[in-house]
């Protein structure tokens, strides 16, 4: 059972900038097609970088604080009790900013039965994976100027 006034938020370190703290309440309970993740987001931090997804449909809740979101469209403060939907492809892309002193808590919701690829354009980098009921699964992250030809390193098939 999980519960989002007593969250098991994941371990590890994470990069200047992103010191959001996320509890996969998706995994907790073993969800294999809807992802759900708590996040807490301290003053001054990004809860990830702006990216859109191939699969995964996303849509975030604003539970408490004031977050900015950054979209194709721009930057704008949202307000408690705000939805978002993020739909998939370019038009999808989003990040949410705490630019306020107080923390932000959000719910983020997804539709993540099956392998996505997820683009970060700032870094111009892509990622590959699957998302398994109780996490892992193929993740990767490429750098899209590292691109290869279809057919590189394929010869002719033994006869």
């Amino acid at each position: 059972m999980a519960n989002i006034y007593r969250p098991v938020f994941e371990e590890g370190e994470r990069p200047e900038g992103f010191g959001a703290r996320r509890a996969r309440l998706g995994y907790e309970l073993g969800s294999e097609l809807i992802g759900c993740s708590l996040w807490e987001l301290p003053a001054g931090q990004a809860a990830y970088p702006y990216h859109y997804h191939f699969a995964d449909e996303e849509l975030v809740i604003v539970l408490r604080g004031r977050p900015t979101l950054r979209t194709p469209a721009g930057t704008r403060e949202l307000e408690e009790g705000e939805v978002m939907r993020f739909p998939l492809g370019e038009e999808g892309a989003h990040q949410i900013l705490n630019r306020t002193g107080e923390p932000v808590t959000f719910l983020a919701l997804s539709s993540h039965g099956r392998p996505d690829i997820v683009v970060r354009p700032d870094s111009n980098t892509l990622g590959v994976g699957e998302r398994l009921p109780r996490g892992g699964g193929l993740r990767a992250v490429f750098r899209r100027e590292d691109a290869v030809d279809y057919w590189d390193r394929e010869g002719p098939p033994e006869v």
